[in-house]
């Protein structure tokens, strides 16, 4: 929209095109390798998304020669890419996504053997490497800034924060259909079902609120996809839970509308670590856009994002986070209350196109 030229390279999705122009950016597309298993897996996968990713920047300099590229993590391997790019004079942009170093001490702990501690030595030094390499950072909250700041030793007027906000113009409540007064409530869970995001506990409310509650005005709605997707699958059958549960996959923009509209309660379960304290939820801020109540644990910075308009429960506290959920289901005011509350935060605090100033920025002042 400011007139700058975009070319995006990225892994093909089920049944894309190789190459696709979608409003005015140039889709570069390549295919994804098999899931990876352990250590030597996720090596491979990362060597063979870099050679590809490369390549395909070669094609898109002989297409249209850009001046800055811009790469996010994980993983921290495109820094080499972005230093042999800088030969030619481009510029390297790291959009800071992840935190490596923390999502390795969430998913196994401090490391307590000598391959351990090599595995997150290494991960710290990638993360260096980006970090020195970058030109310009770009970072999702200020918890990652102060990180890129200390840890990368990046100079302060060199990152900035942009927040990944919802479009609150086009991410908003549809009119509901008419639902009769005896359906059941919904509870909505969106996002990635990775071994960090809690996604199980899902299945512990639903558990608790089904089983032991005795409650039959309840069902829960799961759209996303990653690792732990099937053996979730497994597990709400092996709970008996198949009929209050449904798990719908890989969802685009207008299945995420039509499900969060029709949600009572959204849903996020992410439990508290070293990775998950300090990042922003993006499902927080898409369930507040539309104007969806939700309850969380006390994560930094999820109570950031979503100030008095979150129930949050106790870090683990299962029990907790499902006595906010069922004083949701039972009182329609407050639903109402804090999901008006969401919606106008989102839209006064969050919204991406008040991100959009910034990040433009970070591009007019390297480019000129």
């Amino acid at each position: 929209a400011r007139g700058y030229d975009v070319s995006v390279i990225c892994p093909k999705g089920p049944g894309d095109p190789a190459r696709e122009v979608i409003e005015g950016v140039h889709l570069y597309k390549y295919r994804p390798p098999p899931a990876a298993r352990g250590l030597l897996g996720y090596a491979l996968e990362f060597t063979y998304c870099w050679l590809r990713t490369a390549a395909l920047s070669f094609a898109v300099w002989r297409e249209r020669p850009f001046q800055a590229l811009q790469a996010c993590n994980p993983p921290d391997t495109y820094w080499l890419l972005g230093r042999l790019w800088k030969r030619r004079g481009v510029h390297f942009v790291f959009d800071h996504h992840d935190l490596n170093p923390e999502l390795f001490l969430s998913r196994f702990g401090a490391p307590t053997t000598a391959r351990e501690r090599w595995e997150l030595r290494a991960l710290t030094w990638l993360e260096r490497q980006t970090f020195r390499t970058a030109e310009r950072v770009i970072s999702t909250n200020e918890s990652y800034r102060s990180i890129a700041v200390s840890r990368g030793g990046c100079e302060a007027g060199t990152v900035k924060v942009v927040r990944s906000g919802p479009d609150t113009a086009t991410m908003r409540p549809l009119v509901p259909g008419g639902r009769p007064a005896d359906d059941p409530f919904v509870l909505a869970y969106l996002g990635i079902m990775g071994p960090q995001d809690g996604v199980d506990t899902v299945l512990d409310v639903m558990e608790e609120l089904v089983r032991t509650r005795g409650r039959r005005d309840v069902r829960a709605v799961l759209m996303g996809f990653g690792d732990c997707l099937d053996q979730l699958r497994t597990d709400c059958t092996s709970r008996g839970l198949d009929d209050v549960v449904t798990f719908t996959g890989r969802v685009d923009r207008a299945q995420i509308a039509e499900h969060l509209s029709a949600a009572d309660v959204g849903l996020c379960p992410d439990a508290r670590s070293p990775l998950n304290d300090v990042s922003t939820m993006n499902k927080t801020m898409e369930y507040m856009a539309y104007a969806l109540p939700s309850v969380s644990f006390d994560l930094k910075e999820t109570r950031v994002s979503g100030g008095d308009t979150v129930l949050y429960a106790a870090a683990g506290d299962v029990e907790g986070f499902t006595d906010h959920v069922e004083r949701l289901l039972d009182d329609e005011d407050l639903r109402v209350e804090l999901g008006l509350q969401a919606r106008h935060r989102v839209c006064e605090a969050l919204d991406w196109r008040q991100q959009a100033e910034t990040y433009v920025s970070v591009f007019r002042d390297l480019l000129g």
